[in-house]
C-alpha cells in the first residue's frame, strides 16, 4: 500500500463510522431506501454507495483495487461536504441524517 492509499483509507476509517452489519441492516429500512438522489434506476446514489461501502469494509486492505480507493476518497468527500451543511435542531429523524447514514456515517455517534 502506498502512502497515499494508506492516507485514503485512514480518511475513509475515519467518516465512516458505522460498522457493515449496522450499515447492511440501515440500508434495509424505508428511511434508508427514501434518502437522497435517485438515479435512473430508482435507487439513490447514496443507498448504492452504502452497499459498495458494507464491501470495501470487508475486504482486506491488502485486497483492495484502485477503483476501491476511488470509491472510499468519494465518501470521504461526501461525508465531509455534508456535515458542513448540518441543520440546525434536532437531526435525528431527518433527511440529512439518513442521507449520511447511507455513506456509512451516523453523526448521532
Amino acid at each position: 500500500m502506498n502512502k497515499d492509499e494508506r492516507a485514503v483509507a485512514e480518511e475513509f476509517g475515519a467518516a465512516v463510522n458505522m460498522t457493515a452489519g449496522q450499515l447492511e441492516d440501515w440500508l434495509e429500512t424505508d428511511e434508508s431506501r427514501s434518502a437522497g438522489q435517485k438515479d435512473g434506476g430508482g435507487e439513490s446514489t447514496g443507498h448504492a454507495s452504502g452497499r459498495r461501502i458494507v464491501e470495501l469494509i470487508r475486504t482486506k486492505r491488502s485486497d483492495l483495487t484502485d477503483e476501491d480507493y476511488e470509491h472510499m476518497n468519494k465518501v470521504v468527500g461526501y461525508v465531509h461536504r455534508h456535515l458542513a451543511q448540518r441543520p440546525s435542531g434536532d437531526v435525528k429523524d431527518t433527511r440529512w441524517r439518513h442521507s449520511l447514514m447511507n455513506w456509512g456515517h451516523d453523526p448521532l455517534k
